[in-house]
């Protein structure tokens, strides 16, 4: 990671960003103690609620920033845009691992302390997907042309859906958590012991086969950047932008009848309705920044946009270091927070969003000290 000042970027796509980041804060984190709003968590199988937006936004705008990047990839030997991608790659999975197997120590079964056991840390996760969907949406629109990107697209959500079809669990619903054939995959190829435990078993919504239609999504916030940067400041781009958005949302409702719409599972029909809404919400952003040039409201966000991934994985690791920092009655500090300010103050729902919010401002205040310093953490 290195520290550089800021290069020209789009106002719009910072804003699009930082508000997936904000979000995504907030819903990661909410208070203790209750149970938050039922928008702010994801669907519990089938169906769709606004957290499901959060991760393919992100997806999304990272194919968006890819637009702007690739253009500095024409002045370079392929060797070097090859190993600039790979490298990339890498140290966000790396971080994405490390994220997990943090603080690394522990206590151990017989009440030792020593490391962590590798053998039971998860392998995939949200930087993991990240990390992999980048890599390789970067070189298939590398090395191939447009048209060719758009076939592979295509290919991908119908044979992942095909793929679940074909490979179920034997006498198991194929688009169930247990039957569907990536949990098999997963299973075989990660281990029970590497994957995620929060659903009460063996299940990772970042799997192995699932990360392929997500792909998709990175590739579409690309053509979506190398678009706007063409025709994105005219009314006539903006219908079109909007058209294509909400003839994504008809694919993935028709679509839904036959493989329903399922973040767990990314389902192709997934694929599309959240490419869609982010086409709708990114047409917005441009209208009112581009077209209105109303962008002082803009700039609580710009924080978050312009250091996304630092950002994150201060949140994710300050959370973890308050779980298992103890506190009074043998609570985490992280507990101990929310049942004697938040909860006290403000029972229930309530009290578990303000708790989130009020995370996410310390976050934001770190990354507004950093904008201040000109300071950008990038991979």
């Amino acid at each position: 990671m290195t520290q550089t000042t800021a290069s020209n970027r789009s106002l719009a796509l910072d804003i699009f960003r930082g508000m997936t980041v904000c979000f995504m804060i907030i819903v990661n984190t909410p208070g203790s103690g209750a149970i938050p709003f039922s928008p702010l968590e994801h669907a519990r199988w089938h169906g769709f609620t606004p957290t499901d937006l959060v991760f393919p936004s992100f997806l999304f705008a990272v194919g968006n920033a890819m637009s702007f990047a690739m253009k500095k990839f024409e002045t370079m030997s392929q060797g070097a845009v090859l190993g600039k991608i790979i490298k990339r790659t890498l140290l966000i999975f790396l971080l994405g691992y490390l994220m997990y197997w943090f603080p690394f120590f522990g206590h151990m079964p017989d009440g030792s302390w020593g490391l962590r056991p590798i053998s039971h840390t998860r392998i995939m996760g949200v930087l993991q997907r990240i990390a992999l969907c980048y890599g390789i949406a970067s070189l298939l629109i590398y090395y191939c042309k447009p048209r060719t990107v758009v076939v592979i697209s295509a290919l991908l959500l119908i044979g992942y859906w095909i793929i679940l079809l074909l490979f179920p669990v034997p006498g198991e619903d194929p688009f169930s958590m247990t039957g569907n054939a990536g949990y098999r995959l997963d299973k075989f190829i990660l281990g029970e012991d590497h994957m995620y435990h929060g659903e009460g078993i063996a299940f990772d919504p970042e799997g192995l086969l699932s990360t392929l239609p997500a792909i998709v999504n990175v590739i579409a916030g690309y053509f979506t950047g190398v678009f706007v940067a063409r025709k994105g400041k005219t009314y006539e781009g903006l219908a079109q932008l909007l058209l294509w958005g909400f003839g994504c949302l008809f694919v993935a409702y028709a679509w839904n009848f036959w493989f329903p719409v399922n973040k767990k599972l990314w389902t192709s029909s997934y694929v599309f309705l959240t490419v869609g809404l982010d086409l709708v919400l990114l047409s917005f952003l441009i209208y009112v920044v581009e077209f209105k040039g109303k962008k002082a409201w803009g700039s609580f966000f710009t924080v978050f946009g312009k250091n996304p991934l630092f950002i994150y994985l201060l949140s994710e690791l300050l959370a973890t270091v308050l779980f298992i920092t103890p506190a009074a009655a043998g609570q985490s500090v992280f507990d101990w927070i929310n049942k004697v300010v938040y909860q006290a103050l403000f029972p229930g729902a309530i009290g578990s969003l303000l708790f989130a919010l009020s995370y996410m401002m310390i976050c934001w205040t770190v990354g507004k000290i950093l904008d201040k310093k000109k300071i950008y953490i990038r991979v």
